[in-house]
């Protein structure tokens, strides 16, 4: 087989792998695109911007039902049909991806529908519907394959008509009860959603809520959901899943049985490495991620980036690689990857932010840790006391540098107060110079000053 020469060839075009292959191509250099599914990844077909529909049309809901006793009074009706609309016809394009593939090939690049892998060092075969194609990458090759989502090996699970945010996403009927299997934060998103819109809705997580975020921030949403009639199952495991094929069953390890409508895992993401055959470039087929370092080589000649490089399965960490891959690849800038300040939030309401280290994390770390807390009143603003209106500030500070090396905002537009904390955490500000700064008052972001406080009295 005749194999065609290129400079550089991405598999897998996901936001960060569509990013570094329009970033070179507009560079000058002849760039294949490889992707299997759908250019763009997950993010706008099945997680961020869809889901984020989703949770502003269930946050509407949750607004409206709040007008008694704050502004007089208003009847509300939950209606699924127009949240399904958009989602497939604003969001997803009915999740066909030729406006993203024009997108690339406008800037340049070329685009192969197809599976590929490392066939030998320098080369990527593609598998096509019309059989496989060789490539030759003169100048490196990408890896950007994102994750699938995880799904445990609990008897009688595969072969149901179970669902992964993939099934829940394009859903047209709100189910009328449904199983959460994980607490993280495409669980609770789900879980919230499909409660405000008339699930009775049950989460079963091993630890907690959100359990890779401060301890506060499950607690706290532990209790709006119990407000709001979402049952939690915490430090439970399921045993097996039985469908009948009408409901499912699952049984817990507390003896207790489960039944829903539907079961919806969200129980992480995987990626197969085997299939990438990064075998033949000598890194480890068996492994969770690839290692790379901080221009993204993993070796040589090929880069990797997104999930996969284990820093963390979101979209922004995934973009941001992707500029200082293509600097790299095309030799130009010296910027290098950091992680000390990686911001995320959950979009439950209330929503969680949070950046760096946790508390936890901190200390595992051999930090001279000191923490301090600060509730957000639910009268915040006028703000009325009911679900999603409380939440908290807490910042992780290396009391021996004095500088904030985590910090955690929940609460109402807690994504958004959080930037603050996020800029203060990446330029590593003393916390004596955020003690100086005037926060503008009544916002939700001027509890920081009063978290600085908490701190200095620890």
């Amino acid at each position: 087989m005749t194999a065609e020469s290129v400079d550089v060839v991405v598999i897998g075009m996901g936001p960060g792998g569509e990013d570094v292959a329009t970033r070179v191509a507009r560079g000058g250099l002849a760039v294949v695109g490889v992707e299997g599914r759908l250019v763009g990844g997950e993010c706008p077909y099945y997680a961020c911007v869809p889901t984020k529909m989703m949770v502003r049309a269930a946050g509407v809901l949750a607004e409206a039902r709040r007008v008694e006793g704050l502004a007089g009074s208003a009847s509300v009706q939950a209606d699924w049909r127009p949240v399904a609309a958009r989602i497939r016809e604003e969001a997803t394009d009915d999740w066909d991806d030729r406006v993203a593939v024009e997108r690339f090939e406008k800037a340049g690049g070329r685009f192969v529908r197809g599976w590929g892998r490392i066939s030998a060092p320098g080369e990527v075969t593609v598998a096509t519907d019309g059989g496989e194609r060789v490539f030759r990458a003169r100048r490196g090759i990408v890896l950007n394959p994102g994750t699938e989502p995880a799904v445990p090996p609990l008897d009688g699970l595969a072969g149901t008509p179970f669902w992964t945010n993939r099934d829940a996403v394009p859903a047209t009927e709100v189910p009328e009860s449904l199983i959460v299997l994980g607490g993280g934060p495409v669980g609770a998103e789900f879980a919230q959603i499909f409660a405000r819109f008339g699930a009775r809705v049950t989460v079963v997580v091993p630890r907690r809520l959100l359990p890779q975020d401060e301890p506060e921030a499950g607690q706290l949403l532990a209790k709006v959901f119990a407000e709001e009639g979402i049952e939690v199952r915490d430090g439970v495991r399921g045993t097996a899943v039985r469908h009948d094929g009408r409901e499912f069953a699952l049984p817990l390890d507390n003896g207790e049985v489960l039944r829903a409508e539907r079961l919806l895992v969200a129980a992480g993401r995987r990626t197969e490495l085997a299939g990438l055959g990064i075998g033949a470039v000598g890194l480890d087929e068996s492994a969770r991620s690839i290692p790379v370092d901080n221009r993204l080589r993993a070796a040589d000649g090929v880069w990797a980036l997104g999930d996969v490089t284990g820093q963390g399965a979101f979209t922004h960490v995934s973009m941001y690689q992707a500029r200082i891959a293509a600097q790299d690849i095309l030799g130009s800038g010296n910027e290098v990857a950091r992680y000390h300040a990686v911001p995320r939030v959950t979009f439950t309401d209330p929503e969680v932010g949070a950046v760096g280290m946790t508390e936890e994390q901190a200390r595992a770390a051999g930090l001279t840790v000191r923490a301090g807390i600060t509730e957000v009143p639910a009268s915040t603003r006028g703000w009325i006391h009911k679900a999603g209106n409380a939440g908290f500030i807490k910042l992780v500070e290396d009391a021996d540098r004095g500088v904030l090396v985590g910090a955690c905002s929940a609460g109402p537009e807690g994504g958004e107060v959080l930037s603050a904390l996020a800029v203060a955490v990446h330029a590593q500000v003393p916390t004596a110079t955020l003690r100086e700064m005037i926060l503008a008052y009544p916002t939700f972001h001027r509890a920081i000053e009063s978290a600085l406080d908490a701190l200095a009295s620890v």
